[in-house]
Order: structure tokens, then C-alpha cells, then sequence
């Protein structure tokens, strides 16, 4: 979504009021390696919309600081998704994401014009920094609209559908075909510049007109088309890529589509949904992995509190929004809207703003870190009980388990205790706190000789506990 989107709903409710809070006795917590829920594809954001043009007009150094920020392990967020936007606009005015087809080369059977800028809209530059650089493995290429000459309204924005689906016919004829051509094609060409597109989306926000870029779907025209984009896709040795559906505005909305989506159900590998109308408190009725692709405070004035007052814009709230997605939600990848953005609006729908040309964060960003870091795609979580704190915890593939403690309350220790581990000792670990003041800065966590963890958690804090297997029993 851009940022003149005003439609966040009061969705989180607020959190208890600024000051000091008592201390809390000391929360056991235990994690059974042996309880299994999903495997995370990981965390992301997105520069689409021309955003990633502006930052790219920035200085050097605070370009990197910006990429640094974003995808660094290190320095930053650790970031290991990135969605771009496939243009379908024919120009670049205003923030208009210019298509690889910007004029209609004379119908859906016609040979078809691409052109190829190798920019496409800043993203090609940030895809190449994210992968070549920080090492993302995960690029999700997803369509707002199809070119407005494929659309029922002729436009691509004001919503309209693609002419061939289910009820929308066009005297133009079908373009099905020649939009998953298109589509193809984009893949391809981001081929050429060394960078893998992975996931495929054709749909943003099917449910929802706008003045941008906008395509209209039900689940019955999604599956429509489907079922011509799933083989040219194999046609084209892309049998890898895998079909997202359908980032709907709000999340109990894809449910809806889903119902209607049963007889393409095996060829979409990512089900996908949005939170400005409903929030992912609840798993979808599918046997897909799910992602939460898009979430911003669109509403509020900028801010960099991690907590002040509990709103919605503070990097407190989004790390309990992340937690309730994954933990209620069942999602393996959660991305915020936008992550960087040199534009006037004070809107905190970016988690990286631009004052002076100088990058400046807000705690939202480390919200987001505080897990993407500590939890890497293939990492699978398991389960957690005790403390009476909001808690969730993962085995890495590299072998380490970490743990993710969220204190609403005042200071407390925690005890970690692994159950069912087959053997795995923990050799050492390490805690990373983000809170008023700290920004994933390491803190102390020490281990027993039985293998207990115990560690500090100050209050109205975010603890990420890294457990490094030792020798195996």
C-alpha cells in the first residue's frame, strides 16, 4: 500500500500507560524441541513505488547506511526478504511504477514490446544490494495491476479486472495469456541482471479500489488465472517459482477468496493477506504456508518511540503485532510496507525516514530485527510454556534455538530450560535487548551446568535469547 492509505482501523489495542512498572518474580520459561508449528521464509519490506529511487539519490555513505540498516546481520535488521513491485503504469510520474509494456502492442495475440531500463524503478538496485551484498535469498515480485490495456476499465489504476477472467469480458479479447507472458517476462528479465525472483505474486489488494495502481479479483477470476500462469511458468523452466495469492487487503478476506480458490489449491505455494482491515489472529483455512505481506501505521505522525503510550505507531506495538501473526496467525514471513522512504510525508508507514539526507530509523525497524535476525528462514518453530510472558521460540538451521521474550510489564530474570532435545546441549548463549534506549544491543545470559539459561528482561523490553548447541549427550 502507499502511504496516503488512511484506513488503520485501530487494530492493536493500546498497551498499558508510560512509567515505571514493579518487578515481576522471577518467569521460568521451557522449550519443547519436540512440539513443531511452521517453518518461517523469514522477514521483509518492501521499496516499491518509486521508493527505492529516492534513496538511491542519496550520498554513498548513507546509501549504505540505509542498505546496512535494512539487510545487515550486523548493523541492522537483518532482513531476508524483499518484495518489489511489477510496474504497470506507462510512465513514471508522480510514483507510478512504469511497466516493461508501457504501450499496447495492438492486442492479447499480438507480439509483444517489452522494454527493459535495467532500473526497474530503483529496485533492481536494491535487489542486487540485498542479494549480492547481505545475501537474501527470497525476492517476491508481485503485480498491483496488470497494464491498464489488459483491464476491463482500461486503466491500470481505479481498479477494473483483467479482461478474460470469469465475468469480466473485453472487446479487446483475452489477455490472461498475454498478462502471464508479461509476467514471465519481468522474471526473466530480472534474470539477466544476476538476481532470482522466487515468489510470483499477480494480485495487491484484490478486495479494494484506488487511485494507483489497482486490479479488482475474486477468488473465482484469481483461479482463472492461475490456471494459465502455473504452466507457462513451467514452460519457461520456472517451475521453481512459486504462486502467491493473494494479498488481500485484510486477512479474514483471503479466507474468502480461498473458498473460491480450491481447484488451483496446489498451485499456490504462499497464501497471502495484508492487516489494515483484519489482522492474522487466526491461521487461514489452508494447507499453503501463509505470509503477512503488508502492515504500516498509515495513520499516525512519525515517531521513533519504541514506548511512549502505547500507540500504533511505537516499535513495542509492532513487535506484539509480529508476535500475535506468528504465534495466532501461523505466518512464516511477515513484512512491513515500506522500509526506507525520502518523501514529506510524516506518516510512519516507513520504518526508515530521511531528515537532512541522512537516514534515520525508528524503533519499528528494531522491532523488526529483534526477530529477523534470530530467526532465519528454514528455521522451524517449536513450543514454548510457562512465565507468563509472550514468548515463542525456534530451531535454526545452523543448530541454534532461539528464543523470543516480550515484557509488557516491569523487570524480571527468566530461566530457559530445552525439553525433548535429543541429545542437544547448550554450549553458550547470548541475549539481545531492544527497549527505550537499546537498539538489539547484546546483554548477559549465562548457562548452569545443567544446561539452564537465565538471563535478564528489563521491563517494556523485547529479548531475543540465542542458544548455541554444545557438545551432543
Amino acid at each position: 500500500m502507499r502511504s496516503i492509505k488512511s484506513l488503520i482501523l485501530g487494530l492493536v489495542p493500546t498497551l498499558a500507560s508510560a512509567g515505571t512498572l514493579a518487578p515481576r518474580q522471577s518467569s521460568g520459561i521451557t522449550v519443547d524441541l519436540s512440539r513443531t508449528y511452521q517453518t518461517m521464509d523469514g522477514f521483509g519490506t518492501s521499496e516499491a513505488f518509486q521508493r527505492a529511487v529516492t534513496m538511491q539519490r542519496l550520498s554513498e555513505e548513507e546509501q549504505r547506511k540505509f542498505l546496512d540498516l535494512m539487510f545487515s546481520m550486523d548493523k541492522g535488521a537483518g532482513l531476508s526478504i524483499l518484495r518489489n513491485g511489477i510496474g504497470s503504469s506507462p510512465d513514471m510520474r508522480d510514483d507510478h511504477m512504469v511497466s516493461i509494456q508501457p504501450k499496447n502492442p495492438g492486442g492479447p495475440k499480438a507480439t509483444p514490446q517489452y522494454v527493459w531500463d535495467k532500473s526497474d524503478n530503483g529496485q533492481v538496485w536494491v535487489s542486487r544490494e540485498a542479494v549480492h551484498t547481505y545475501g537474501v535469498k527470497t525476492i517476491y515480485a508481485n503485480a498491483w495491476s496488470a497494464p491498464g490495456y489488459m483491464k476491463t476499465n482500461g486503466n491500470d489504476a481505479n481498479g477494473g479486472s483483467l479482461c478474460g477472467v470469469s465475468g469480466a469480458s473485453c472487446s479487446s479479447g483475452d489477455w490472461k495469456q498475454a498478462f502471464a507472458d508479461y509476467l514471465v517476462q519481468y522474471i526473466k528479465f530480472y534474470a539477466a541482471e544476476n538476481i532470482t525472483v522466487t515468489h510470483l505474486g499477480f494480485l495487491n489488494e484484490p478486495d479494494y479500489t484506488t487511485s494507483y495502481a489497482s486490479m479488482r479479483s475474486s477468488g473465482t477470476q484469481a483461479a482463472d488465472f492461475i490456471k494459465v500462469l502455473r504452466p507457462t511458468l513451467d514452460r519457461n523452466d520456472l517451475s521453481n517459482v512459486i504462486i502467491n495469492c493473494c494479498d488481500t487487503m485484510g486477512w479474514s478476506t483471503m479466507n474468502s477468496m480461498l473458498s473460491q480458490m480450491r481447484s488451483v489449491e496446489s498451485m499456490v505455494g504462499v497464501t497471502t493477506g495484508h492487516s489494515y482491515t483484519s489482522g492474522p489472529t487466526s491461521q487461514l483455512s489452508t494447507k499453503a504456508k501463509s505470509w503477512m505481506t503488508e502492515a504500516a501505521d498509515n495513520n499516525g505522525a512519525w515517531t521513533s518511540a519504541w514506548y511512549s503510550n502505547g500507540g500504533a505507531g511505537e516499535g513495542f506495538t509492532w513487535a506484539n503485532n509480529i508476535y500475535s501473526a506468528i504465534a495466532s496467525g501461523n505466518v512464516s514471513a511477515y513484512l512491513y510496507w515500506i522500509g526506507g522512504q525520502d518523501r514529506p510525508s510524516n506518516t510512519n508507514s516507513k520504518m526508515i525516514r530521511v531528515v537532512n539526507k541522512k537516514v534515520d530509523p525508528s524503533k519499528r525497524l528494531w522491532a523488526m530485527g529483534n526477530w529477523s535476525r534470530f530467526v532465519r528462514p528454514g528455521a522451524v518453530r517449536v513450543g514454548t510454556s510457562g512465565s507468563g510472558l509472550r514468548t515463542t521460540a525456534f530451531r535454526n538451521v545452523d543448530g541454534t534455538v532461539s528464543i523470543q521474550v516480550i515484557n509488557s510489564g516491569g523487570a524480571t530474570t527468566v530461566s530457559i530450560t530445552l525439553n525433548n532435545a535429543g541429545g542437544l546441549t547448550v554450549g553458550s548463549a547470548t541475549a539481545w535487548v531492544t527497549d527505550n534506549t537499546r537498539d538489539l544491543t547484546e546483554i548477559g545470559a549465562k548457562v548452569d551446568a545443567s544446561g539452564r539459561v537465565t538471563g535478564s528482561v528489563p521491563q517494556r523490553s523485547m529479548v531475543t535469547f540465542v542458544l548455541k548447541p554444545g557438545e551432543k549427550k
